[in-house]
């Protein structure tokens, strides 16, 4: 990835990570490894995990730990109520800024 796609990444981490609770709940390392396998090869799990601890602290998620075959017990994320809630506004902020650089791509005002 490129600089300048990374940085875009930065901000829009979150509602990827929330997009993909929002359809299951997962553990850290599987939100990473899916990522990974739509393409964005260079995210560390430590990203992940930094963003998976703000979002709980937040309250946007709720957390199960549960027991591992290897290790201490892993936390499982899933979308509460408020998570869907902040979900739909990245949504809606997303599309806001898609259609107006869309627009500005193709000459428009």
């Amino acid at each position: 990835m490129g600089k300048q796609l990374t940085e875009m990444l930065k901000g829009t981490l979150e509602g990827l990570v929330l997009a993909i609770l929002a359809s299951r709940s997962a553990y850290g390392y599987e939100i990473t490894a899916w990522l990974r396998d739509q393409g964005f090869a260079d995210i560390a799990e430590g990203t992940v995990y930094a963003l998976l601890i703000r979002v709980e602290q937040r309250g946007l998620v709720d957390v199960v730990k549960v027991p591992s075959e290897k290790g201490p017990p892993r936390k499982v994320y899933s979308l509460n109520p408020q998570g869907r809630e902040h979900l739909e506004e990245f949504w809606r902020n997303w599309s806001f800024l898609a259609e107006r650089l869309d627009k500005l791509r193709q000459g428009g005002n």
